[in-house]
C-alpha cells in the first residue's frame, strides 16, 4: 500500500522530471546542460522503480497511469539522439509490433466487426435485388459476371505491373482508412463499411452467377493476410479517434499524441503485410494454380499471421512521448491514504 508521506517525499523528483522535460521543448537533449541529462537519467530510474511499486497498489491506478506517461516522455527525450539500426527494425517487428497488436486488440476486432457487418448486408441485398449490384458494381463488371467470367485476367497478362499497383492500391486504402481517424473516427468507419460493403455486393453477384467458387479461390490466398492488414489498419483509426474525442485524465493534444503514437506503430506494422499480398493477388491469386492448392497457401499463411501477431513481445513498460499535466495538479486522492509506510 501506498502512503501519504512516501508520496509526498517522491513527488518533487516527479516533478524535476517534469521541469526538465519542459525545458528541453522542441529542442531535445541539446537545451539541456551535461549535468542535467545525467540528473534525468537518475530520475528517470528512479522513476522506473517508484512506478513498480505504484503498480502493485491497484488503488494508485491514476497515478501510475501518469507515471507511465512521464517515463515515455523521458525515454523518448533520452533516446531520440541515437541513430536508429537496422536491429531496431527487426526489433520492432519481432516484439514491438506484436505487443501494441495485443494492447490495441479491441480496437481490430471493433474493425473487424464493421466490416463485416456490412459485408453481410450487401450480401442480403445483392441477393434480393440485383439492380442494387449493378448500381454498386457498374455495368462493365457486372455484365462480366453475368458471363461467368472472372475480371482478373489483365493481371495475369501484365503480373508485375499489375502486382505493383495492387500493392500501392492496398497501401492507400489502409493509410486512407487510419488517417480517417482524426475525423473522429467517422471517416475509418466509412472507409471500412465501403469496402465490406462492396465485398459483399461482389459475393452476391457471384453466387447469383454460379462464381462464388471461382471468388473465393481468388480472393483466399491473399485476402488472409490483406484484409487483416485492412481491419489493423481500421483500429488504429479507431485508436486515433480514441485520443481525440476521449483524452480522460490528459489534455487532449497528449491523449491525441499518445494514442497516435501507437496507431502509427500499427500502420508500420502492416506494411510488410501488405506487400506479400499484392504479391501474392499479382502472381498467385489470378494463376491457374490449382484450387486446393490456393486453398492450402491460405491457409498456411493465415496460420503464419496468427503466429505471430498471438505472440506477445515483452512488455512495453512506456508508451509513447506524450505531454501531461504537472504531478503538482495530480490529487492526493490519486492514490491510497493507508499510513502504512513502504
Amino acid at each position: 500500500m501506498i502512503s501519504t508521506s512516501w508520496l509526498q517525499k517522491r513527488r518533487p523528483y516527479w516533478a524535476r522530471i517534469d521541469e526538465l522535460l519542459a525545458r528541453s521543448g522542441g529542442s531535445g537533449v541539446r537545451a539541456l546542460t551535461h549535468t542535467e541529462l545525467q540528473e534525468l537519467a537518475l530520475l528517470y530510474r528512479q522513476t522506473a522503480s517508484d512506478l513498480a511499486t505504484i503498480r502493485e497498489d491497484a488503488s494508485s491506478r491514476n497515478l501510475a497511469h501518469y507515471l507511465n506517461q512521464l517515463l515515455g516522455r523521458a525515454h523518448n527525450l533520452i533516446y531520440m539522439g541515437r541513430r536508429s539500426r537496422p536491429i531496431g527494425v527487426i526489433k520492432f517487428y519481432r516484439e514491438t509490433f506484436p505487443q501494441i497488436f495485443h494492447e490495441t486488440l479491441p480496437y481490430t476486432i471493433t474493425a473487424t466487426a464493421i466490416f463485416f457487418s456490412t459485408a453481410a448486408a450487401g450480401l442480403m441485398v445483392a441477393l434480393v435485388d440485383p439492380g442494387f449490384q449493378r448500381y454498386i458494381l457498374g455495368p462493365a463488371m457486372m455484365d462480366t459476371i453475368e458471363k461467368q467470367q472472372m475480371w482478373t485476367h489483365s493481371i495475369v497478362s501484365m503480373k508485375p505491373l499489375e502486382s505493383s499497383h495492387i500493392m500501392t492500391n492496398n497501401l492507400a486504402v489502409s493509410l486512407t482508412t487510419f488517417a480517417l481517424g482524426i475525423t473522429g473516427g467517422l471517416g475509418t468507419v466509412l472507409m471500412l463499411a465501403f469496402n465490406g460493403l462492396l465485398l459483399g455486393v461482389i459475393s452476391g453477384a457471384c453466387w447469383r452467377a454460379g462464381m462464388l467458387g471461382q471468388l473465393t479461390s481468388f480472393v483466399a490466398p491473399h485476402g488472409v493476410i490483406e484484409l487483416p492488414a485492412i481491419f489493423i489498419a481500421g483500429g488504429a483509426g479507431l485508436l486515433l479517434a480514441k485520443g481525440l474525442l476521449f483524452p480522460g485524465t490528459l489534455p487532449r493534444r497528449a491523449s491525441l499524441a499518445l494514442e497516435g503514437g501507437r496507431a502509427v506503430r500499427l500502420v508500420l506494422g502492416i506494411i510488410p503485410m501488405l506487400i506479400v499480398a499484392g504479391i501474392i493477388e499479382g502472381f498467385v491469386s489470378p494463376s491457374d494454380l490449382a484450387v486446393k492448392w490456393k486453398y492450402t497457401l491460405a491457409a498456411g499463411l493465415f496460420g503464419l499471421l496468427l503466429l505471430y501477431v498471438m505472440r506477445k513481445g515483452p512488455k512495453s513498460p512506456r508508451p509513447p512521448a506524450a505531454e501531461v499535466p504537472g504531478i503538482a495538479n495530480l490529487p492526493i486522492g490519486a492514490v491510497s491514504d493507508s499510513k502504512v509506510s513502504m
